[in-house]
């Protein structure tokens, strides 16, 4: 779409409002609105300033004024609002040097795109997150200095087979055993039924939605796949529809990787492929699991950089709840034909060449798609490039292994304070093609370690008075 079809859009569709939206460092989509008289064709070339110091991760007070350019391709109506507004996504933009910010995680999938046809591997990769979500009825929690809890609740969670509902209709859903069961037991079809059919029309194609493994509204809509930077719209898309269809309904959806204690968290499986032209370079039908050998170095520069991606894939103190072994969560660091053991995993679902792709399973859905995909594609990347052997695949379920065997298979990190230590030291691989910067960089492990690990390592935790109260 030109910026003339969208002033052309906003005609036809009798618009109110232009909404600029745009992400921060951590990952949340921020906005600003404009009444439709002061939105012209300029601004696509001008810009629409913002204090770029209020916003998380990017700049100092005093360089704070930065400018949002928007994407004309980006153009969608927004399907809540009561007004119409057009919205377009934005890349930020220093208005000085009239540079792309090197901050903004947008540009640097736009560079990851660019890198990625420079090198002559492939010219396009394509990405199919499966984002999970809880679906909650109620959502409670807070701190202060001499004092902390959090507190969740769900119609379907197993605690309340007892609770006096007038009446109690039953039908909880129990660990573990949410996966595909029908209504009743899947109390939330028509709510998911709704989220899709918003998200398809404004432009995520939806291939299908079910209720997931954990008790309590667990949930997954998986999207058709797409090229990076609009794959990473759509999962912002996503995100915002999940939140707004719960929100409507009276819940609360989280996309919190681990919300619930005892059943199995929240991932995001991210399959990737490259192609040149129409090739898959990812295929050969006599490659084991009919992967090329391109593809296995792609899976050996996963496995190899894992430790460092994990900073930027599972970013979040509460990320490492949910890589434990026993709850489906994929911590070790090998490969393999179907075995959803292992963290990276070839689905055999079709022969197709077209179909065939590398499922990375260890992120998850509080990751910055925008920071995420193009760290796995570099890593795989920088495995083609130098022929990173992945070693043997492991066909056996890994979590029945005897802990002797067990301890020769390298796993993720354990903590976000150890992925970030694996940042520091490993992140060469980022760098190239300019994709990634020092600066930014340096920054996220700032900010990670002083707002999240640090934060969280200096209060007290609720379990601690169970634990030690009476020491």
């Amino acid at each position: 779409m030109t910026p003339k079809e969208v002033m052309d859009l906003i005609k036809q569709k009798d618009v109110k409002y232009v909404d600029f939206r745009f992400i921060d460092l951590p990952g949340i989509w921020q906005h600003t609105t404009s009444p439709v008289k002061f939105f012209d064709e300029d601004v696509f070339k001008d810009g629409k300033g913002f204090d770029g110091s209020s916003i998380r991760g990017f700049q100092a007070i005093n360089e704070s004024d930065m400018l949002l350019i928007p994407d004309p391709d980006s153009a969608f109506i927004d399907p809540f609002f009561e007004a119409t507004t057009l919205v377009l996504c934005c890349n930020v933009i220093d208005p000085v040097t009239r540079e792309s910010y090197s901050r903004d995680p947008r540009y640097v999938a736009q560079k990851a795109e660019k890198y990625l046809q420079s090198t002559g591997i492939a010219d396009t990769s394509f990405w199919g997150p499966e984002a999970e979500f809880f679906i909650f009825n109620d959502m409670k929690f807070d701190q202060t200095m001499n004092s902390g809890f959090y507190s969740v609740d769900s119609t379907e969670g197993l605690w309340n087979t007892g609770r006096d509902e007038y009446p109690n209709l039953a039908y909880k859903v129990r660990n573990k055993e949410g996966y595909f069961p029908v209504p009743p037991t899947d109390s939330q079809y028509d709510i998911r039924s709704e989220m899709t059919t918003i998200m398809q029309e404004i432009g995520v194609q939806i291939e299908t939605h079910h209720h997931e493994v954990a008790t309590a509204g667990q949930a997954e809509i998986d999207m058709v796949f797409d090229k990076m930077v609009v794959m990473a719209d759509k999962l912002l898309k996503y995100k915002y529809v999940v939140k707004q269809v719960a929100r409507r309904h009276n819940m609360v959806a989280t996309f919190m990787p681990k919300p619930l204690f005892g059943d199995n968290g929240s991932g995001m499986h991210v399959h990737q492929s490259l192609w040149k032209g129409n090739t898959n370079v990812m295929y050969d039908e006599k490659g084991y699991g009919g992967l090329s050998q391109n593809a296995l170095y792609y899976i050996g520069g996963l496995l190899k950089h894992a430790p460092a991606l994990c900073a930027f894939i599972c970013p979040t103190v509460n990320s490492y709840k949910r890589l434990t072994p026993g709850f489906e969560a994929p911590v070790n660091l090998v490969y393999s034909q179907r075995n959803r053991s292992a963290c990276c995993r070839i689905p055999l679902y079709s022969k197709s060449a077209k179909a065939k792709r590398v499922e990375f399973r260890t992120p998850d859905p509080s990751c910055n798609p925008y920071l995420a995909f193009p760290a796995m594609l570099l890593a795989g990347l920088d495995g083609i490039q130098n022929k990173i052997d992945p070693g043997k695949p492991h066909d056996m379920n890994l979590y029945e292994l005897e802990p002797r065997e067990l301890k020769k298979v390298k796993s993720v990190p354990g903590s976000l304070g150890e992925a970030l230590d694996a940042l520091e030291k490993d992140h060469e691989f980022l760098l190239k093609g300019g994709v990634f910067t020092e600066d930014l960089i340096d920054e996220w492990i700032t900010y990670k370690r002083t707002k999240e690990v640090d934060a969280l390592r200096l209060r007290p935790h609720p379990y601690e008075f169970v634990l030690y109260h009476d020491i």
